[in-house]
């Protein structure tokens, strides 16, 4: 599977913006799909997912309430709706994908993304 993140850009504080990853070379309703986000400096952290059969698993303390993962599978594609934006959720935004448990470690996934930019002025 081949996974392709894009939606990053800049935006100010109290924005929004709306992330994507296109799932190719398989289904995304086969994979548990999760996001992830890395900030300079820091480690990578879970930010949300979504499991296989469509359960949601939800999103991590920090955006809660202001993010939320979906999917579409006709589109084949994952989505992280992200508001009310913080400069502290500036970070590169990656999807990864898995077969096995929908798991809050990154070392997890087999399967990831490029990685997309999202940058938040204060």
């Amino acid at each position: 599977v081949q996974l392709q993140a894009s939606g990053g850009g800049l935006v100010q504080a109290g924005g929004s913006l709306r992330l994507s990853c296109a799932v190719s070379e398989g289904r995304i309703n086969t994979y548990n799909m999760a996001w992830f986000r890395q900030a300079p400096g820091k480690e990578r952290e879970i930010v949300g997912g979504i499991r296989w059969s469509g359960s949601n698993w939800g999103t991590t303390d920090s955006v809660k309430g202001r993010f939320t993962v979906s999917r579409d599978v006709a589109k084949n594609t994952l989505y992280l709706q992200m508001n009310s934006l913080k400069p502290e959720d500036a970070a590169v935004y990656y999807c990864a994908a898995d077969t096995r448990v929908l798991s809050t470690r990154s070392s997890e996934y087999a399967y990831w993304g490029q990685g997309t930019l999202v940058t938040v002025s204060s």
